[in-house]
């Protein structure tokens, strides 16, 4: 089996910690190399404690289902010999309080876009079919408690 890592790197720099008025900005950093800023969601911490323009924990579990689901739903299409043009999802995240009143991501609807072409047009079944394979054999989707729905749209562009 694979295994997948990421570094995680914060400091803390001038501020005082102790205060609790401390930067939560920090940077994520991937085996290939990529460095990508993160920091807790402004609906978690306020700024300037944290940073909006850095990506959140939440806001990547959201991308990292969408991301998975789509890489299964384009191979699925291309071994069924449909031709996508296009994939394109705006894929949302809920989050909600459980039982015991802590928050979690209770819901992550994905809004998948997809444009077609080529020979062989999906109907409405085979785009369904595509959308539940993808999602039974997504690694992440069956790694979540969270519910995941798929809220759809697909187009054919025959050659004009």
């Amino acid at each position: 089996m694979a295994t997948h890592g990421a570094t995680i790197t914060w400091q803390r720099g001038e501020d005082t910690f102790l205060d609790n008025r401390y930067s939560r900005a920090h940077l994520w950093r991937f085996d290939g190399g990529l460095e990508v800023p993160a920091s807790s969601s402004p609906h978690v911490v306020r700024v300037p404690f944290s940073n909006p323009a850095n990506v959140d924990p939440e806001e990547a579990y959201v991308a990292a289902l969408s991301s998975c689901h789509m890489l299964w739903f384009l191979n699925l299409a291309a071994m069924r010999g449909y031709r996508v043009d296009r994939y394109a999802d705006a894929a949302e995240g809920v989050m909600e309080k459980n039982a015991d009143g802590k928050e979690w991501v209770a819901t992550v609807t994905l809004r998948p876009h997809v444009v077609f072409s080529g020979p062989k047009a999906p109907d409405e079944a085979a785009v369904e079919a595509l959308h539940h394979d993808a999602h039974a054999n997504c690694f992440l989707a069956n790694s979540v408690r969270s519910a995941l729905a798929t809220q759809g749209s697909w187009a054919y562009q025959s050659a004009a």
